[in-house]
Formats: structure tokens, C-alpha cells, sequence
């Protein structure tokens, strides 16, 4: 794997990544913070693979070479590893990067990398494209358990309008958001995430081991997700709580992240320890989903909710909040599955029974038609034709 490390002086760093402009094909770089497990991060690496798949000469950047995700590098793809400490030193190491190799298209990720790179675009002065993709919502709601510097994001959009050439919205209410922010609605286009790839089946079917799932006494139902507040794990386990009062379940906990003692503090207060695993971070959380009687999401708010799809593309039952912005997508409405009010454990709670009790509402076949709407190919083949009318 070619790994460019751009935290070193430019004269040191004289390797190039991308051919010259005049001689190789439609060029475009990914920028992310880094490969933690989370939904942007692995949505980039399947998006680099494809656009390669395509024809598109691809380099990923990333803030920092770190994360769990790092075994997923797509071969073939070199990464530039701007090894910054904070975000504002990328805006000077992405500066570099764009006059040295002069991608035709710049595609940024999330928030602050965002500003990133629109403030780096205007420092170089030169052509390439700038697209950003929002993956979370905008709206003081989302950020009102973050610090202030989240909550400027739409403002500093706003200032940098005439250096972002398009904006993608991974749901139409994040797209409004945008709108909302000051960006033309002509730069502003909806393109749902790449969720379901070609070995999907084949990582769904693979042998699950954990014996909750083998020697089955119970139902059992998964949730999948970074543990933070923005999860609201806490209504989860409260609302399981009140569940397990009227029948005896199991909840397994899928991810890794900074709430992980205060969630097991609070499993125990509920007296429901027993009944709840944490297992940390999984590279395949799919047979995990395929072997649940139920998938739950309990989030306050969600970009778009990839978690949701691949449980429905293992023909599994969900659960949501009905929070902004894409569950209500994703499940149309009620269709495919329940919708629940956020931060409300009394309304969550009937619904793990109501799964148990009416399966047949969302037959496997069911779930894993409306998943395929979520594919790799259609994912890809919009970026593409974004690429191409940009350049």
C-alpha cells in the first residue's frame, strides 16, 4: 500500500500519488478523518473502491492514519496521511496536497473536515472541484450536546459557499438543512448511502459463535453503533428494562466508544446486567443481525442510518427512533418496519414485544427488496455521474 505522509516538509515530500493532469483519467480525492468504525468511514472506502471500479483515479486523505477500519484499505488506492494534530493544520497540509496533485474533483467529509477543505481550496486558487458530503444533520438540535465550534458549521458554510462547487446530502432532510444554511439548491443534490455490496449475502451468512445466538433459549435482539450520545444508548437500556418485565430477552451491544462504563454502570443499576452483552467492536456485525430475532436503533438523531439497512438486507425486523433524518426514509414511514418517538423509553419498550409477536408483518423477502434500494452500484453510480457533470 502506497501511504504518503504529508505532515513532512514539501520539499520531502516529493512522492506524487496522482499522474499529471494532462495525462491520466478523471482524478478524485476522499477526505476523512481517519478509519474509526463508524458509518462515514466505511461508506468512504466502499465509495473509493467503486469510483476505482469505474474508472476514477482515486487517493484517500485522511486527517490521521488510525482506527479499526485500517484492514479495510481498499488495495490498489494510496493514502495521503496528513498526520495533523488538529483539523486547522489540515487546512495547510490540504493546500499542499491540492496544488502538488491537482485532483479534478475534492470530495470532503463531515462538519469541520468540510471547512477544511473549502478553506484550503481558496488558500491554493486553483480549479479542482470541491464537493462536501454531510453525513449528520445541521440543525442546533443535533448539536446540542457538542461544543460551540459544531454549531458555527452552517454559518461557515454559508461563508464559504463560493468555494464548495456542490454539497451531497446522504438524506433529503439533511439536503433541506443545507438549503437552510445559505447553499444554492442548485448545488445541493440527495444521494443515499452504499450499504448493500455484491459479498453482503456472503458476510451476512458466515457462522456466528457467541452462544446467546447458538444455544438459543430466548429472544434476542442487537443494536449496532458508536456509544455515544448521540445513540442514547441510555433509552435503549431503560426501555429493554421495562421490556423484560413482561417477557424474559436479551440485548447484545454492538461498538466501542467513550460512554461504554457509564452504560454498563447503568445496566446494572436497571438490574439488567445479566441480560445485556457489550461486545466491543465487531468487523462483521452482520451474522450477528442475521441471527437476531430483532435490530434496534435508538439514536436522537442520524444522518441517514446505515445500520437499519443492513439489517433489513439480513431479513431481520427493526426498530428506530423516528429521529431526523433518515429512518423515516429508510423505512418509509412505518412500512418496513416500527418507528418510535426519540428519548422516550415507555414508547420504545412495547415495541420489542410488538416484533416478537407480528414477524409476519415484515417478511425476510420483504426487508431484503427494500435494502437493495441501498446498493453499492447505485451509490457509485451517482457519484460518478456527479464527478462527470462537475468536470
Amino acid at each position: 500500500m502506497q501511504i504518503i505522509d504529508y505532515s513532512v516538509r514539501q520539499q520531502d515530500a516529493a512522492e506524487t500519488v496522482l499522474g499529471h493532469p494532462s495525462d491520466r483519467q478523471m482524478s478524485a480525492a476522499i477526505y476523512i478523518h481517519d478509519l474509526s468504525p463508524g458509518g462515514v468511514e466505511r461508506q468512504s472506502l466502499v465509495l473509493a473502491h467503486e469510483l476505482q471500479r469505474r474508472g476514477v483515479d482515486i487517493v484517500l486523505v485522511v486527517h490521521q492514519l488510525r482506527g479499526e477500519l485500517l484492514p479495510l484499505l481498499p488495495a490498489g488506492i494510496p493514502v495521503v496521511n496528513l498526520h495533523s494534530a488538529r483539523t486547522l493544520q489540515d487546512v495547510f497540509r490540504l493546500r499542499r496536497f491540492i496544488l502538488k496533485e491537482q485532483p479534478d474533483v475534492f470530495l470532503a467529509n463531515v462538519d469541520h473536515n468540510n471547512v477544511a477543505a473549502a478553506l484550503a481550496k481558496a488558500l491554493s486558487g486553483i480549479e479542482t472541484k470541491l464537493v462536501i458530503c454531510q453525513h449528520n444533520p445541521l440543525t442546533a438540535g443535533f448539536h446540542a450536546t457538542v461544543n460551540w465550534k459544531h454549531r458555527v458549521v452552517p454559518w461557515l458554510y454559508r461563508r464559504l459557499s463560493n468555494q464548495i462547487d456542490h454539497a451531497v446530502a446522504v438524506s433529503d432532510g439533511i439536503a433541506h438543512e443545507l438549503i437552510q444554511a445559505g447553499l444554492p439548491s442548485d448545488k445541493v443534490s440527495t444521494i443515499f448511502n452504499a450499504v448493500i455490496g455484491d459479498d453482503f449475502q456472503e458476510r451476512a451468512s458466515l457462522p456466528i459463535h457467541h452462544p446467546w445466538l447458538v444455544r438459543r433459549d430466548r429472544p434476542v435482539f442487537v443494536t449496532a453503533g458508536r456509544l455515544v450520545e448521540m445513540k442514547d444508548h441510555r433509552t435503549l437500556l431503560r426501555a429493554f428494562a421495562i421490556h423484560l418485565r413482561q417477557r424474559p430477552s436479551r440485548l447484545m451491544v454492538l461498538g466501542v466508544g467513550p460512554k461504554l462504563d457509564e452504560l454498563r454502570s447503568l445496566a446494572a443499576e436497571l438490574g439488567i446486567a445479566e441480560h445485556v452483552a457489550f461486545e466491543g467492536f465487531v468487523p462483521n456485525p452482520l451474522p450477528y443481525m442475521r441471527a437476531a430475532d430483532g435490530f434496534v436503533l435508538s439514536s436522537r438523531s442520524e444522518g441517514f442510518g446505515n445500520v437499519l439497512v443492513e439489517a433489513m438486507g439480513c431479513g431481520t425486523p427493526v426498530i428506530s427512533t423516528a429521529c431526523p433524518h433518515g429512518p423515516a426514509d429508510i423505512l418509509q414511514h412505518g412500512i418496513y418496519g416500527i418507528l418510535v418517538p426519540p428519548r422516550d423509553p415507555e414508547a420504545l419498550a412495547p415495541a420489542f414485544g410488538q416484533v416478537l409477536d407480528q414477524r409476519g408483518r415484515w417478511p425476510a423477502a420483504l426487508l431484503r427488496e427494500r435494502a437493495g434500494a441501498f446498493s453499492y452500484g447505485a451509490c457509485a453510480d451517482a457519484y460518478a455521474g456527479l464527478l462527470r457533470s462537475l468536470v
